[in-house]
Parts: structure tokens; C-alpha cells; sequence
């Protein structure tokens, strides 16, 4: 067997391959070719044993004289494609209703050759809007830009070729596309006009698409409102845009405001352009206040300035230059009425002497207000606000904080603290020096503390000192202070006695002078008693020495 296997793969059959073109014409039978047997293999015949049904490969068969098998011989034929078949769709119609599609088509021809490679045209669009322009890319992709008008035509036919690259014959076929354009936004809104009234402005627009859909209603764009002076808003009835003013405008900043009015839809619409509207906004000039070029301005005075003395001189400006206006300065509020200004020319002078210490100087600081008041209907008033600075002066004298104390009695010395003050500020202020005046020695003295000291000599009972005080500039004045001594074992206060008879209530004081009032009838009538005897006696005395004379 080992023996007849090695003879068996010693033998070499030649295998080959046949072709023969898809469609080949004949006659036939055809002879593809030859297939030869090894040289002095006499032994062996040849015969064909079709054992695959299909075109090819082929299967051969080499067996003995004795018909006894050998071997096998597989031979392949090949069928060369030709360009029988065009490029075909897999619909002959296609319909949609969006603006791209994808149209596929497909070559039965053999895969890879030019006859089986093809390309996409569109060979006709009706109708043909000069707008609107379709395209189709190597994928079948159809696309447009532009836009397509339903009222042009609601439907749009596109007929697409595939064409393919046969070599000796090019095939093709073609398929029909139909677009059904749905009534969207196909139409820009337009500004057909613009009307004034209660509003700034109203524009009007017309839209061919649906009323009262998305598609029909507008939205409107300000473009070059830099300060944001303007706001337009869409009337829900009439699709009108409404143009208002939401911030004040200056006239002086221009007499005119140019701006754009753009209008789209509340839907996107596709490759279509706005349009604009240019719209110019005369600005009517009014009536502004006059400006103060410094609206809070300081100044320095000081106190008991003479009347007349210069302040400050305030400026204002009117910006309505086109309403030819002027105006006149005025005081506004000036609470102790020390300064005038001049109508024309906005300077402040003195009309009373300064006075640092009056309530109206907060911390060193008197305010004025200044008023510009044009002569535009209405008038108008400008504001500013004046900051005095009134330098202090010593034209003030120290003074008694309190002009009575009380004092014990007692066999040494007892002491009470006296202060004062002085309104002015410093260095014209405190602290002071006391000085005991009049008949002072023996009874009163004053320590290092200035704390009137009285001597053991003094007896209870109010008692009146006199003082001079001064400030630190030398500034001084003279004071007669009231003392009350008392004794404080009975009274710890020496008004107490006094505090009490005040507390006292009508009745108590009613008994009191009544009291009062019997101790002096009392009295009164033992000095009448004491009247008459007296005369009684001094006249006896008469009529004893008469008769004595006698």
C-alpha cells in the first residue's frame, strides 16, 4: 500500500484554468481547452466526471485502463462578468416630506469592476425655484440649500441617475423623487409699514404661512440700541412689533437715534435671510435741570465772620441747549440764615456773623444747600450741597455747671467739688482756674483740686461766694455761687428739708398755716394786751403828778 501511495504521488497531473466570457455567443459545443496527462502514462485514460453541479471549479477524475481510480483533477472556469446589468433603485419612486433624503441604488454586476462602480446625478427638478438648489453625493444624500416656497409648488420633483463606469458600455437607470413641501416656515415675515401712535411706534408685517401658527408669528431684533434705551414686543393679535422706550433718553446726547429692526419667526426657518428695516428716532428735546459742575463742595469760615465775607462760589451748566434756557442761583436751606448768593454769578457771602456753637454746626461742619433753577416750563432745579468748615474763635467764658451746692457743718473743715464748661472747643476750652473773691478769707478756700473747702467758722445757713473762673486763653468770668451748710446729722442733704415740705401734700400745708396763722393772733393780741395797759399806766402816772402839783 506505502508502495502504491508513493507511485500514486509521482505522478503529476498539470492542472489549469479556463475562462469564458458571461453571455459568450457559441457555437457550442465551445472548447475551453486541453487538459494534458503526464508523459509515459500510457496506462491511464481520461474521463470527465462532473461531481459538482455549479459552473465552476470542475471536478476531473484520472482512473487506470483497468478503471481502477488514481487520482483527482479539479480545473477552474472562470467566467469573465460583462455589462449586462444597469445600476438599478431599490424604489422607482421615492416620496418625502423633509429636505434631505437618502436615494440608494445598487449594481448586480460583479463587485469591484467599473461595471459594478456607478455615480449619482440629478438629471431634473421641477418646478426649479431660481432659490432653491439640490444636491446628491456619492452616498445618495440629497440636499438643498435655499428655500422652498410651498405656494411655488407644494410638491417638488427630483429624478436621480445612477450611472455606471463599464468600460465598453456604461449602464444606467434612474428613480423619481417626490418632496412634499409641508406648510411651514417657508415664508419671512415682511415689514410692510410702521405707524405712530399710543407706542413709539408700531410696525406692521405680512407673513404667507398660516396665521396664528408658529410660522406666522413674529419676533422682532433692535440692533444698535447701545444704551438699551428701546424694547419691542410682538402684538399676539395682529403680529405687529411694538417699539417703546424703557430708559430715558438725553437729548443732548444726540438729536436722533438711528436703529434696525429685524423680524423672524418664532420657528427656524432654513438659508432664508432676514430683513431689516432702518428706522430713525427723533429725540424731542425737554426740560433738564441745570448741573452743578460739583455737586458737594466744601469751603472754610470763621466764626464771627463779618457780614459780607466771601464763602465759596458754586457752578452750574444747562444741558438744553436747544430750549435756549437760563437760570438764577438761590439758597435752599440755610437753618441760621448766615449766607446770601448771587442770582448770576453763584457767589456765597455772609450775611450774619458765624456761630460755631449754634445747634445747626455738627461737629465743626455747617451745611447749606444751593439750588439752579431754570426758567423752563416746568422750571427745573438743580442741587448742590455747600459744606462749611467754621474755624472756632474763644468768644466764649467758662461757666458754672451748676450755681448751688450744699454743705455739712462740722468742727473741721468739709469740702464740695464745683466744675464748668466752656461751648468753645479747644484750645479756648478747659481746664479752668477758680478764684475766691470778696470776704472769703476765715471762711472759704479752695484745694489744688479747685474744690471749695469751708472753715469751722462758718455757721449754718445759705451763704453766697463769689468766684471768678478762666480758660486756658484767660478768658473769664465772675459768678456768685449760692452754698447752703446744714447739718448733715440730721439731714444727710441740706435741701432735704425742702424736698420734703415740697412732697408735702395741701392738707399738710393747710395745717401747717393755720398753725402759723393762731401762733400769730396769739401774738398780736398779747401785744395789743400789753398796748393798753401800758397807756393805762402812763396815764395814772399823769394824774398822780397833776395831783402831786396840785
Amino acid at each position: 500500500t506505502c508502495s502504491e501511495l508513493l507511485s500514486r504521488q509521482r505522478r503529476t497531473w498539470i492542472i489549469d484554468t479556463f475562462s469564458i466570457e458571461e453571455g459568450h455567443p457559441g457555437p457550442f459545443p465551445y472548447v475551453l481547452g486541453k487538459v494534458s496527462k503526464p508523459l509515459n502514462e500510457e496506462n491511464y485514460q481520461s474521463s470527465k466526471s462532473l461531481t459538482n453541479a455549479h459552473f465552476h471549479p470542475k471536478i476531473f477524475e484520472a482512473k487506470r485502463t483497468d478503471l481502477s481510480l488514481d487520482t483527482k483533477l479539479g480545473v477552474e472556469i472562470s467566467i469573465l462578468d460583462i455589462n449586462d446589468n444597469p445600476p438599478s433603485f431599490q424604489r422607482d419612486l421615492y416620496e418625502i416630506s423633509i429636505g434631505e433624503e437618502r436615494a440608494q441604488a445598487h449594481d448586480r454586476d460583479k463587485a469591484g469592476t467599473p461595471n459594478s462602480t456607478f455615480h449619482y446625478e440629478i438629471k431634473s427638478m421641477s418646478p426649479n425655484p431660481p432659490d432653491a438648489e439640490f444636491f446628491i453625493n456619492d452616498l445618495g444624500v440629497i440636499s438643498f440649500k435655499g428655500c422652498l416656497d410651498y405656494e411655488v409648488g407644494e410638491t417638488y420633483t427630483v429624478v436621480v441617475e445612477a450611472k455606471d463606469h463599464g468600460e465598453v458600455v456604461s449602464l444606467s437607470s434612474s428613480t423619481t423623487i417626490l418632496i412634499h413641501v409641508q406648510d411651514g416656515n417657508n415664508h419671512l415675515p415682511s415689514i410692510s409699514g410702521q405707524t405712530a401712535g399710543f407706542s413709539l411706534v408700531r410696525l406692521h408685517v405680512t407673513d404667507g404661512d398660516s396665521p396664528n401658527t408658529a410660522a406666522w408669528r413674529a419676533k422682532y431684533f433692535i440692533h444698535g440700541d447701545e444704551g438699551g434705551h428701546f424694547k419691542i414686543e410682538t402684538d399676539p393679535e395682529t403680529n405687529d412689533g411694538i417699539l417703546t422706550v424703557v430708559k430715558p433718553l438725553d437729548f443732548e446726547e444726540g438729536a436722533e437715534r438711528e436703529l434696525s429692526i429685524s423680524v423672524e419667526n418664532e420657528v427656524p426657518y432654513f438659508s432664508c435671510k432676514p430683513q431689516f428695516v432702518n428706522l430713525i428716532i427723533q429725540v424731542e428735546d425737554t426740560n433738564d435741570p441745570p448741573v452743578f459742575k460739583v455737586t458737594v463742595k466744601e469751603a472754610k469760615l470763621e466764626e464771627n465772620a463779618p457780614i459780607g465775607t466771601w464763602v465759596e462760589t458754586v457752578t452750574a451748566v444747562d444741558p438744553d441747549t436747544a430750549l435756549n434756557t437760563s437760570f438764577v442761583y438761590m439758597i435752599g436751606d440755610d437753618p441760621d440764615g448766615w449766607v446770601t448768593v448771587d442770582p448770576e454769578t453763584g457767589r456765597i457771602t455772609t450775611v450774619k456773623p458765624p456761630d460755631r456753637e449754634s445747634p445747626n454746626v455738627v461737629n465743626g461742619v455747617y451745611t447749606v444747600i444751593v439750588h439752579a433753577v431754570d426758567n423752563g416750563n416746568p422750571p427745573m432745579t438743580g442741587t448742590a450741597t455747600m459744606l462749611i468748615h467754621v474755624k472756632d474763635q474763644n468768644d466764649n467764658v467758662p461757666q458754672l455747671t451748676v450755681d448751688h451746692v450744699d454743705m455739712c457743718v462740722s468742727e473741721g473743715a468739709s469740702t464740695t467739688s464745683i466744675t464748668a464748661f466752656d461751648p468753645d472747643d479747644e484750645p479756648f476750652t478747659g481746664p479752668f482756674r477758680f478764684e475766691l473773691l470778696g470776704e472769703a478769707k476765715g471762711k472759704w478756700r479752695l484745694n489744688t483740686s479747685y474744690d471749695l473747702m469751708k472753715e469751722p467758722s462758718v455757721y449754718a445757713g445759705p451763704h453766697t461766694v463769689e468766684l471768678k473762673i478762666s480758660d486756658m486763653q484767660s478768658q473769664f468770668a465772675f459768678y456768685n455761687l449760692s452754698v447752703t451748710v446744714c447739718d448733715c446729722s440730721v439731714t444727710p442733704n441740706c435741701r432735704s428739708d425742702r424736698a420734703i415740705v415740697t412732697k408735702m401734700g395741701f392738707g399738710a400745708m393747710g395745717i401747717v398755716f393755720a398753725t402759723l396763722f393762731i401762733l400769730l393772733c396769739k401774738k398780736l393780741i398779747h401785744c395789743l394786751y400789753w398796748g393798753e395797759a401800758m397807756q393805762q399806766t402812763q396815764h395814772s402816772t399823769k394824774v398822780g403828778i397833776d395831783m402831786f402839783s396840785g
